[in-house]
């Protein structure tokens, strides 16, 4: 089954880590990249440009586009991955060694099948 898995953290986090910190937190990052597409559960994945580069559009008929994130919140849409993995519980497993899971939060969701 496929799921995506939906990375958040607070965005200002980075900017108050020392450069070795930056660092640590990267080499995780990378090490664990690899490890996903070693295990070959990888299927997509990629990380976002920061809040302040993102266009909201709301509404039917003439839609109201505006600068910046839909909500206000502590946390903000990183990057995501999309996964295939055995059930919920093997995707849970792949969530928790996604480094940002040690500050942020994980959402895992299963991608809806048409047809």
């Amino acid at each position: 089954m496929k799921y995506m898995v939906l990375i958040y953290g607070d965005e200002g986090w980075l900017e108050r880590q020392s450069e070795a910190d930056l660092a640590t937190h990267h080499q995780r990052w990378m090490d664990h990249s690899q490890e996903l597409q070693d295990a070959g559960v990888v299927r997509d994945g990629a990380a976002l440009q920061p809040t302040a580069t993102a266009t909201t559009v709301r509404g039917a008929g003439k839609p109201l586009v505006s600068d910046g994130p839909f909500a206000e919140t502590r946390e903000q849409l990183g990057g995501y991955y999309v996964i295939e993995a055995e059930d919920l519980e093997t995707a849970i497993g792949v969530a928790r060694r996604i480094p940002a899971a040690r500050k942020g939060t994980v959402e895992i969701r299963p991608v809806l099948k048409f047809g």
